[in-house]
């Protein structure tokens, strides 16, 4: 089974890509699902760089921003390690030159879940088998 998330990365969307800030924290919570301590806490362990402020000192965050937050959530779903995120947002910061070693990462990243999905699939079968069992006894 393949799920295909189209996510609009800033990488592939160019120069042109609008980076006005526009989001408050309680929008991009709404947004993204992440709640507001979580937000802070990727920009303190450098996952999200600062954004910018609203003359009132809020935090404004643009759409460049909400489509790097939702493409981190995936990475969490998918239990990626922090310090592997924490590493390829560096490296996304670095910028074009460190595409190789991004790709790199993600690939290991896909190969781990590769494997974590054959686990839960052979997990899988026992469990349908077992209950396949209790289904029998109760007819």
């Amino acid at each position: 089974m393949s799920l295909a998330i189209a996510l609009p990365l800033e990488e592939e969307r160019g120069p042109e890509a609008d980076d006005t800030p526009r989001y408050t924290i309680g929008e991009v919570v709404t947004r993204t699902g992440l709640t507001a301590h979580t937000l802070r806490w990727y920009e303190r362990i450098g996952l999200l760089e600062p954004p910018a402020r609203s003359h009132s000192g809020q935090r404004r965050f643009s759409d460049r921003d909400v489509s790097w937050l939702e493409f981190l959530s995936k990475l969490r779903l998918t239990a990626m390690p922090v310090a592997d995120m924490v590493r390829y947002a560096q490296l996304r910061r670095e910028g074009e030159d460190t595409s190789a070693a991004r790709k790199a990462l993600l690939e290991e990243h896909r190969e781990v879940l590769r494997n974590r999905i054959a686990d839960l699939q052979a997990t899988l079968l026992v469990i349908d088998c077992k209950i396949d069992m209790y289904a029998e006894r109760q007819q």
